[in-house]
């Protein structure tokens, strides 16, 4: 049996009832290192901890896999939900039904930003990764174009590292193409974790904010305004 399991931000407090339980009963727990490292304090003289480095994805499937058709009861693991941009997806390819696997969601980064920076995320929303290690950077360009002219709240994932330092400033001009300098935009760096900040701006400024690969950037519609220093995006509830 293998369980995929969302960690959410990392803290046991926020992680679900249902994904500590998967844990508490699983032999073995499998993820990249720095996910292991957020859980292995409640877990290291408890289970059996594997980890591996980034780009390890589908290494970590086989072991997974091999582990389970031996009898071990095998979580793997991955920050926020491991069905967006998770390990939910290859290990359901990889595993091709010789064992069963169960998804056990986490709370994404876009909920946990969201709550942070106060209620952008309340009308229809985009989710776009501007990393370009498994999409074309041509699609991506494409997704932000048609999301930024179709009004969507857009919440960026991976919006700069050292290998990609103006993804962000780039994505930004195109949506500059449709959207306002002045739309509301903010950003978390470490959500839900030890060293969390975040900021609240516009869209024109934003690339100049200090955003990282772990680091949620948030632009809002047409709608979203700053209030109180938080953004927010009405329902279009009469008030």
């Amino acid at each position: 049996m293998i369980y995929v399991v969302g960690l959410g931000p990392g803290k046991k407090d926020q992680m679900t009832k249902r994904a500590l339980d998967t844990l508490d009963k699983c032999d073995v727990i499998i993820g990249y290192k720095a996910y292991i490292d957020l859980i292995k304090d409640c877990y290291d003289d408890k289970k059996e901890l594997v980890s591996s480095p980034m780009k390890g994805e589908t290494s970590r499937c086989h072991m997974a896999l091999e582990r389970a058709l031996n009898g071990d009861t095998v979580a793997i693991v991955s920050s926020g939900d491991p069905g967006v941009y998770g390990m939910a997806g290859i290990m359901l390819e990889i595993a091709q039904g010789k064992t069963e696997v169960e998804i056990v969601p986490g709370m994404t980064a876009a909920c946990t930003a969201a709550a942070i920076l106060g209620a952008p995320l309340m009308h229809d929303f985009a989710i776009i990764s501007l990393s370009d290690l498994l999409t074309p950077w041509e699609l991506i360009e494409k997704r932000l174009t048609l999301a930024g002219e179709a009004d969507f709240i857009v919440c960026l994932y991976n919006p700069a590292s050292h290998g990609r330092p103006d993804h962000l400033r780039k994505a930004v001009e195109i949506l500059l193409q449709s959207k306002s300098p002045e739309t509301p935009a903010g950003w978390v760096k470490n959500a839900g974790r030890d060293g969390e900040e975040y900021g609240v701006t516009t869209l024109d400024k934003i690339a100049d904010e200090p955003i990282n690969m772990f680091t949620t950037v948030i632009i809002g519609n047409s709608t979203t305004k700053i209030q109180n220093g938080k953004m927010l995006t009405p329902r279009g509830y009469k008030i």
